[in-house]
């Protein structure tokens, strides 16, 4: 399968595959997505077969406008259109009441449905070319590593996808933060691009959901997760005397560590920066046959707490 520019004449093509019911990988500034058509049932089944996800797992709905919204969804609540007059387009993702046209395959058979309108150029016009909202989760085998380039994509995935379109590595480098929004108030369900503060500016105290089932309310709450194939240990302090172990470090160390056997995710501790590499970083890892990824763990503070979610999850698998 291989990989195409994202120009008119390809793009033009992706969207004709989702038009007659192809699955296509693409950018967004969180991960790469594999997106199909979410208003045709068999379109959305490739999805699940081709990560091999359980079909209880449910799929974000990708829309190009805020007035598409209406569409995919029945809620109404005012705080719905400021959160979307701040946050979209971006990493913020509403778990929100589902309209008749989503499919139950879509939601889970849940009547919610999570959507977002992403922060990324070709993303927008993929959805727009197609004429249709885009059920896409990210754009590798389940419970594997998220994809932040085309070749994460091509890695994994391979003649699974019909298209992949190639629009550099993700600026942010996570998935999206999932919210959900009902009478009973506003519940955290995945904490991701946009810090939890930031929303509660606009929300006040949001409930943080911690009950990890096996049966979830929307994407990214299994409780294992986002995993490479090497086994991950996170902390505190990083001690670099096992010698067939690779290092996951937040900030660059003080002294002698394994640089060949490293990766710093941000060299002054940032942690937006941080998010955006962890990914690419774990990719890199993963290819060091190592006996173990000990992962250095994080102030759990703004993009730091999206950040440990998806180390907490990975070193479960």
């Amino acid at each position: 399968m291989p990989i195409y520019a994202p120009t008119d004449e390809n793009l033009e093509r992706a969207a004709a595959g989702i038009k007659r019911g192809d699955i296509i990988a693409f950018p967004t500034e969180t991960v790469y997505g594999l997106g199909a058509d979410a208003l045709n049932p068999a379109a959305v089944a490739k999805i699940f077969e081709a990560k091999r996800r359980p079909f209880f797992d449910p799929l974000i709905v990708h829309i190009a406008d805020k007035e598409q919204l209406q569409q995919v969804s029945s809620e109404t609540n005012s705080k719905i259109i400021e959160l979307t007059e701040r946050f979209w387009p971006g990493p913020l993702t509403l778990v929100l009441q589902k309209s008749h046209i989503i499919p139950y395959i879509v939601t889970s058979g849940l009547d919610t449905v999570a959507c977002r309108m992403p922060d990324h150029k070709i993303a927008i016009e993929l959805i727009e070319r197609s004429g249709t909202p885009l059920a896409a989760p990210s754009a590798n085998p389940f419970g594997y590593l998220s994809p932040t380039k085309a070749e994460h994509v091509l890695d994994r995935l391979g003649d699974e996808v019909d298209i992949i379109i190639d629009g550099g590595e993700c600026r942010v480098g996570i998935e999206s933060t999932i919210l959900m929004i009902s009478d009973r108030g506003y519940a955290l369900l995945r904490p991701g691009g946009i810090p939890v503060e930031a929303i509660e500016e606009i929300t006040g105290k949001i409930m943080i959901n911690r009950n990890m089932t096996d049966i979830p309310s929307s994407p990214g709450q299994l409780p294992y997760h986002y995993s490479p194939e090497t086994k991950i240990r996170i902390e505190d302090k990083i001690r670099f005397d096992e010698e067939e172990a690779c290092f996951l470090l937040y900030r660059s160390p003080e002294g002698d560590y394994p640089k060949e056997r490293a990766e710093i995710l941000s060299e002054n501790g940032d942690l937006t920066e941080a998010a955006s590499n962890l990914f690419s970083s774990l990719h890199r890892l993963d290819k060091m046959n190592c006996s173990v990824i000990i992962a250095e763990a994080v102030p759990e503070k703004g993009p730091g707490i999206a950040i440990m979610d998806r180390l907490r999850k990975a070193s479960k698998k």
